[in-house]
């Protein structure tokens, strides 16, 4: 297992599941966990030492509202975490901050204890910031990831780079 995936809760299953597609779609193995980081500490730590153990590079988190699941996993562990903020929508409803609230905690991580973060609810990116730092280490990994550019410059320019008329 590469990369392993955490989730807060539940509910935040259809936006992690964007990550997952991307690791699929790459090759890249990965684990995924629902644990909330205020209702299981002891076993969210528990289960980032066994991640740990089992080699891990890479730590994808979402959470929303407090979004604490990222920072509380990135100050057991020196494995790079990337948070994802989530907009809490309750069955139907919004908590009205449309995810500020996620992104604000995730990002303003203290000093020493960095998390990176990608945009609300923006899991596929979390997956490709996870490629690329697995990049460093793995060539293969590396080299899909070089194609995959190639493939959208080339694609870009197909679909109307030189001009188009409107």
């Amino acid at each position: 297992m590469k990369v392993a995936i955490f989730l807060g809760s539940k509910s935040d299953t259809e936006t992690m599941k964007k990550a997952a597609d991307v690791l699929k779609e790459f090759g890249v193995d990965y684990k995924a966990y629902v644990i909330s980081a205020h209702r299981a500490g002891d076993l969210l730590v528990k289960t980032v030492h066994t991640v740990e153990s089992e080699g891990c590079d890479v730590i994808i988190a979402g959470a929303g509202l407090s979004a604490a699941l990222p920072g509380v996993i990135a100050s057991r562990t020196i494995i790079p975490v990337i948070g994802v903020p989530l907009e809490c929508i309750n069955p139907g409803k919004s908590n009205g901050l449309a995810g500020m609230d996620s992104l604000l905690s995730i990002v303003q991580m203290p000093p020493q204890i960095p998390v990176a973060t990608v945009g609300i609810g923006n899991a596929k990116n979390a997956a490709y910031l996870a490629l690329e730092i697995l990049g460093i280490k793995y060539t293969d990994i590396q080299k899909k990831l070089f194609d995959f550019r190639k493939k959208m410059t080339a694609d870009a320019e197909a679909n109307g780079g030189s001009g188009i008329d409107l």
